[in-house]
């Protein structure tokens, strides 16, 4: 990257690209978040604050956090959201472009605040990190300010460097090259082509490693240098990226780093490609110039301790620093797990939960279930209740408590909660008990009937009820 380049072009992809991630950010929340986290959730918001002050957890839902507050506050970032797309934000120049990006921003950040265990994923703090920064870029009419795309490019490095420095340090799997035995098996929703990848030769699981390495090891060093090679060494990002893609099912984790890759393309290469008509832009005005250096002069400042946790022997995961998530560090799959446990939830009507019961399970959208069901394709949307059924799977549920709620819940026949599962097996009245039971998931080999073969592995919750009477 040099400072004397063209990013005109390199803004407008950025600027439209980042609107997509936040309309389906925005959208996934539209039709999880008040199921998840209304006010009868399993995770209310309203007991949230009780607790939590605005200085820790800054957000719009200190104001009001009523289920119609949050759906309209959603709503408004959606229509933001493709008002961003579409350009039309950088129409009406620089109070309303930065005004744009600067609500869609602080919507996210409000949601994020008092997501707890289902935003407490990476790329929402990406997301807040990335559109922060997207508030300088200024609007189509002047010349976007080089130093801003050096910022962006600075998440790219922690993203993809953080991620290559906890796979050394976290997982020996990953330093003798076979992670790829276990990890398209166990991450958290596989899709289709990860039963085929499973059952790649073990030179091929190796291969992966070792690109997995040098992809996030040693070519985020070349997001830095003169073209043509910040070119290479964003392609092969991207390259990677869609590798994961097609491995499973990552939510947005690997679009919005493939988003974050474009200020390594100047305008000189994107004109190959892109050919749009525009005026010569004007610099920028002394109070564009101004908040662009003060949000430089934070960006460093705050980038000493996740600078430094990148080399620490103690490295954080995914973590912040601050509550406006300004400056994060990163990481994905540091530890791999080898064995698939999956929480089979299942319901019964009948009065007695015995063996002689008859016990109906819950279906979800995403993970897996019924043996035969194929893996599903959902990137980059995110199913965010099968994600923590991953990983409550793999710890007892007192680690887990909203997965009490969540029966809670189902025992209610509560139909908000219900719609995030792909089948209800009591349409017309809720179950008199839920039960929930560990299984061991394995990919079935070559030939054999389904995707799936399961092996029962013991208790994860006893018969619950509703009723006070009943004691199982």
């Amino acid at each position: 990257m040099h400072f004397a380049t063209e990013f005109w072009l390199t803004r407008f992809c950025f600027q439209r690209s980042l609107g997509c991630i936040y309309l389906i950010a925005f959208l996934i929340a539209a039709n999880q978040f008040i199921p998840l986290l209304g006010e009868r959730g399993l995770q209310p918001v309203r007991r949230f604050l009780r607790y939590v002050s605005f200085q820790r957890a800054p957000s719009l839902f200190f104001l009001n956090c009523s289920d119609r507050f949050i759906m309209a506050t959603i709503w408004g970032g959606i229509a933001l959201s493709i008002f961003s797309i579409f350009g039309w934000s950088d129409s009406f120049g620089l109070i309303v472009s930065m005004l744009t990006w600067a609500v869609l921003w602080m919507i996210y950040l409000s949601l994020v605040n008092v997501g707890q265990t289902f935003y407490g994923f990476g790329w929402e703090t990406m997301l807040t990190e990335t559109g922060f920064l997207a508030i300088f870029l200024g609007p189509s009419e002047t010349r976007p300010p080089v130093v801003v795309m050096w910022l962006i490019v600075w998440v790219l490095f922690r993203t993809m460097f953080g991620a290559g420095m906890i796979k050394l340090r976290s997982d020996p799997c990953w330093r003798d090259l076979t992670c790829l035995f276990y990890h398209y098996e166990t991450q958290p929703l596989p899709n289709p082509l990860s039963w085929y990848l499973h059952h790649s030769p073990p030179w091929a699981h190796n291969a992966g490693v070792l690109f997995t390495h040098f992809a996030q090891l040693v070519v985020p060093w070349f997001y830095f240098a003169p073209a043509p090679i910040c070119y290479w060494a964003g392609g092969l990002t991207i390259l990677f990226q869609i590798t994961l893609i097609l491995s499973g099912n990552l939510s947005w984790l690997n679009y919005i780093t493939i988003v974050l890759c474009i200020p390594c393309f100047d305008d000189r290469l994107l004109a190959r490609f892109i050919h749009i008509s525009h005026s010569l832009p004007t610099h920028m005005n002394l109070p564009h110039a101004i908040a662009v250096g003060v949000l430089t002069v934070i960006v460093l400042a705050l980038s000493w301790r996740p600078a430094r946790n990148l080399f620490s022997r103690r490295q954080l995961m995914n973590a912040s620093f601050e509550p406006l998530h300004l400056v994060n560090t990163y990481g994905a799959f540091g530890a791999v797990t080898r064995e698939r446990f999956e929480v089979v939830i299942k319901g019964t009507d009948a009065e007695v939960p015995d063996a002689n019961a008859e016990w109906r399970e819950y279906e979800f959208k995403g993970k897996p279930g019924d043996v035969n069901r194929r893996p599903c394709i959902v990137s980059p949307y995110h199913w965010r209740l099968d994600w923590q059924m991953w990983f409550a799977a793999m710890s007892p549920p007192e680690f887990h408590p909203w997965i009490f709620a969540l029966v809670q819940r189902l025992l209610e026949g509560e139909k908000r909660i219900l719609r995030l599962f792909a089948r209800n097996p009591f349409p017309n009245a809720p179950p008199k008990f839920i039960r929930a039971d560990w299984y061991r998931y394995q990919f079935t080999k070559p030939g054999d009937h389904g995707w799936w073969m399961r092996t029962y592995s013991g208790e994860y919750l006893p018969p619950i009820t509703l009723k006070p009477s009943h004691k199982w």
